[in-house]
C-alpha cells in the first residue's frame, strides 16, 4: 500500500544536470526529510561513490548514515534488511548489480520475503540500487543484466531509469515506498545531462511514458540501451515511418496498458532490451500482447536481445553482442514488411 501522495512540479524552472547529480539529489533531499534513511555500500562515503553519485553526502550527514562498508555484499545486504524490522530505510548501494549475485540470498529469500512470513507486521522500506547491465570492455562477469531475475521474484518492485528526470522522481519514490525496491542504473549514463525540475517532485512507480509518439510501430524499450531505440527512431522518420517509442521506467509493477493502447493504435510492436534472449523481459511483453491484443497485431512481434552468450571482452565481439540501432531499424522493417 502506497503511504505517501507523488508531487507533481509545480514550476516551470528547468535545469541541466548530470544523471550522479540527480541521483545524489534524490538520495541527499530524501535524507534531509527523514532521518530513518542511512546509505552503506563499498565507497560510498570517503570516496563520495565509485560513480560520484554520493559526493557531499558523507560531509552533509556523517559517518553514522553515510557508511564504508567492506567487500562484503551479503553483509551489508543483510545488514540492511535487518535494520528495516527496527524502523529504518536503508539505501544499499552495489558497485555493480553483478556484485549483488553475491548477496543476492538476502534479497530474494528476506527482504522479498519479510512482509509475508511476518504476516504483514514488517514492511522492508528498503532500496537496493547500482548499475547494471554492460558498460564497455569489462567482459563475462562485469557485464550482466539481472533485471528480469529481480521482476521474477513476487515482492520486489524493479525500477530502470533512462535519464536524469526520471532517475530522480523515481528514486525518491522507491526510497519513500515500503516495499523493497531494485533501482539499477547504468555506469555508461552517470555523465549523461538532462533537464530536471528546480524544486520536490516525484514520479509513480509503475507508470511507462511514451517518450515520442507515432502511429506506424511501437518500440518498447527501457534503460541506456533506449537511446538505440530513439537514434532509429530518427532515422526511420526520414523514411516515413513514424515511431511511438514507450520508455517502461518500471520493470516491476509493469504498465501493460501503456502498452496495449499503443499497439492497439500502431498493430506492430518491437521491443528493444539488452538482456540474454531466453525468459527475459521481452518474452513476458510479448506474452502479455498476443494474449490480451492478438486481433490487433498485423505482424508477429518483434524482440530484439543480446547475442545468447556471456559478454565478450574484445570491442569487435561486443558490438556484434550488443543490440543497436540498425537492429531495431531491421527489426521494425520486418513488422512493416518493408525491405531492409
Amino acid at each position: 500500500m502506497q503511504l505517501f501522495k507523488f508531487v507533481e512540479p509545480k514550476f516551470i524552472l528547468m535545469r541541466t544536470i548530470q544523471f550522479r547529480e540527480a541521483i545524489c539529489e534524490a538520495m541527499t533531499e530524501e535524507m534531509r526529510r527523514d532521518e530513518t534513511i542511512f546509505l552503506m555500500g563499498e565507497e560510498v562515503a570517503e570516496y563520495n561513490g565509485a560513480y560520484k553519485a554520493s559526493k557531499g553526502m558523507l560531509d552533509e550527514f556523517g559517518e553514522r548514515r553515510i557508511i564504508d562498508t567492506p567487500i562484503s555484499e551479503l553483509g551489508f545486504a543483510g545488514i540492511g534488511v535487518g535494520s528495516t524490522m527496527t524502523g529504518n530505510r536503508p539505501i544499499i548501494e552495489f558497485m555493480t548489480f553483478n556484485f549483488a549475485l553475491v548477496g543476492i540470498d538476502q534479497i530474494i529469500n528476506n527482504a522479498a520475503k519479510i512482509r509475508q512470513m511476518s504476516g504483514g507486521q514488517f514492511p522492508c522500506p528498503i532500496v537496493f540500487r547500482g548499475p547494471t547491465a554492460s558498460a564497455g570492455q569489462l567482459a563475462a562477469t562485469h557485464s550482466q543484466a539481472f533485471e528480469s531475475w529481480y521482476a521474477n521474484c513476487p515482492g520486489l518492485k524493479v525500477i530502470v531509469p533512462s535519464n536524469p528526470y526520471d532517475a530522480k522522481g523515481l528514486l525518491k519514490s522507491a526510497i519513500r515506498d515500503n516495499d523493497p525496491v531494485i533501482f539499477m542504473e547504468s555506469e555508461q549514463m552517470y555523465g549523461d545531462k538532462g533537464e530536471v525540475p528546480d524544486g520536490e517532485f516525484t514520479l509513480p512507480i509503475g507508470v511507462a511514458e511514451i517518450k515520442r509518439k507515432g502511429n506506424d510501430v511501437t518500440i518498447v524499450s527501457f534503460g541506456k540501451i533506449i537511446k538505440e531505440a530513439y537514434k532509429a527512431a530518427d532515422i526511420l522518420a526520414e523514411e516515413g515511418i513514424d515511431s511511438e517509442v514507450i520508455d517502461l521506467r518500471t520493470i516491476r509493477p509493469m504498465d501493460y496498458n501503456t502498452i496495449l493502447e499503443s499497439v492497439k493504435k500502431t498493430n506492430r510492436l518491437v521491443i528493444l532490451e539488452e538482456s540474454w534472449p531466453f525468459g527475459n523481459i521481452s518474452t513476458e511483453i510479448t506474452f502479455q500482447v498476443q494474449s490480451q491484443i492478438f486481433d490487433y497485431l498485423d505482424a508477429p512481434i518483434e524482440k530484439i536481445n543480446t547475442a545468447d552468450t556471456p559478454a565478450p571482452y574484445s570491442p569487435v565481439l561486443l558490438a556484434e553482442w550488443l543490440p543497436n540501432f540498425n537492429d531495431v531499424i531491421k527489426s521494425v522493417k520486418k513488422v512493416m514488411y518493408l525491405p531492409s
